[in-house]
């Protein structure tokens, strides 16, 4: 489930608590915590509704139903869902891609980063990329994609991989190195 910046803006203030898409089927479930810039939203409620109330379009960030359901209209066809969700907690990775890893944790990393090399149709790739993120930060994914000779979306597949490890850090443009990707990094190169 993906986020305008102007809506993860509202849920990091609490004045958005309410989310509407249109799917065939959910693709969230209750439960569900989804990782984003503002920290993880967690998923209270996932219900289809016949009609958007106006409150609800405004719990939504929308100044009218008209206003939401012109949105929607850019969306899939499918059932109206009615999707709460709030702020449970920050972005996780932040702490983590702060963090050198201590020997034994080093070595799970090491070893998830392999087991991604070896499941990768394409072949080994992830010292690759960490190398380039180093050498090239704040540099645009389209542009680091074509650099690999690979399409971009996925190509931010796999650096998305490489952040849930916090190895790499999201800029406004481009990617840089964490602090714990500098040290993978070192044990990668050694």
């Amino acid at each position: 489930m993906l986020f305008k910046a102007w809506h993860l803006a509202g849920l990091a203030d609490g004045s958005i608590t309410v989310a509407f898409r249109r799917w065939a089927k959910p693709r969230v479930r209750v439960g569900s915590r989804l990782t984003t810039q503002i920290g993880v939203v967690e998923v209270d409620t996932v219900e289809i509704v016949p009609r958007i109330t106006a409150p609800d379009a405004r719990r939504a960030g929308y100044p009218s139903v008209a206003a939401l359901e012109a949105d929607l209209n850019f969306c899939q066809p499918g059932e109206t869902y009615r999707v709460e969700l709030h702020l449970a907690g920050p972005d996780p990775r932040i702490e983590l891609r702060d963090r050198v890893p201590a020997p034994d944790e080093l070595a799970a990393v090491l070893d998830r980063l392999d087991r991604l090399d070896r499941a990768s149709a394409r072949g080994p790739w992830t010292l690759a990329v960490l190398e380039t993120i180093a050498e090239r930060p704040g540099v645009r994914a389209p542009d680091l994609a074509a650099w690999f000779g690979r399409q971009t979306l996925p190509f931010k597949t796999d650096v998305r991989k490489l952040k849930a490890l916090g190895l790499t850090e999201s800029l406004p443009i481009g990617y840089r190195i964490s602090p714990r990707g500098a040290a993978v990094l070192d044990a990668l190169t050694e």
